[in-house]
């Protein structure tokens, strides 16, 4: 069974676009897990328009941020594999079938993207070599790599990362991927599954700089390697 895994809010504008592109790529048995971080918009009604029983949403009483919004996603994931999923990309052909291929000899796979605009010109034609990703714990301390919406790993992985830390500049992919590299078997490959659309509104910390000077950045990385390490080897 496939879990996607989408945390929403406001997101009305380009919501039908990604879901539709998951939807096509599931399963009867698979689910969508919706995360709603209290959208003032019409998010809500969107997904309940499709009245597909494969859409689950929980809502949030008040606003819970980024990390606290998908760990709800995930507390409420039933599935054996686990995909990670934003509220503004597409999904492209076989992305699903193609990861669940990788993750028969490896725990966690995060994949390469197209870049695009918001209306979905591409920008680049790798995030990867745009970011110079690739896996290690040191390297991705150093500089994050490691994109949720381009993540899926085996439940084991959820098992152990939950509660995922609600602590400044440390997001949810950032705690899954390093979990992962550290101790299970974690995969980059180049096969390109989503288009990521960039936008005025991305909360991800790979599309923005870093609003925090040298040495509240040398602190987070310090508090990052202590978390990380006592949970992994807990």
């Amino acid at each position: 069974m496939i879990s996607v895994c989408m945390a929403t809010y406001n997101g009305e504008k380009y919501l039908r676009e990604q879901v539709g592109s998951i939807l096509t790529q599931l399963g009867e048995n698979d689910e969508l897990v919706v995360s709603d971080d209290g959208s003032t918009d019409s998010t809500i009604d969107i997904l309940k328009s499709y009245n597909d029983p494969r859409i689950k949403i929980f809502i949030n009483t008040g606003r819970h941020g980024v990390n606290s919004n998908f760990e709800n996603a995930l507390r409420h994931a039933d599935g054996d594999y686990i995909f990670l999923s934003d509220q503004d990309d597409v999904w492209l052909p076989n992305k699903v079938d193609i990861c669940i291929k990788a993750l028969q000899d490896c725990d966690c796979i995060v994949h390469d993207c197209l870049v695009t605009d918001k209306d979905l010109n591409v920008t680049s034609q790798s995030f990867f070599k745009e970011r110079n990703s690739g896996r290690g714990y040191w390297k991705n301390i150093y500089k994050n790599t490691y994109l949720g919406c381009c993540m899926a790993f085996k439940r084991e992985i959820l098992n152990k990362c939950l509660p995922i830390p609600n602590i400044k500049s440390f997001y949810h992919d950032d705690w899954i991927g390093s979990i992962a590299d550290l101790k299970y078997k974690l995969r980059f490959t180049l096969f390109q599954g989503i288009l990521f659309r960039r936008h005025e509104s991305n909360t991800s910390c790979t599309v923005k700089s870093s609003k925090y000077n040298i040495f509240q950045q040398i602190g987070h990385r310090l508090n990052r390697l202590v978390l990380t390490v006592f949970r992994a080897y807990l």
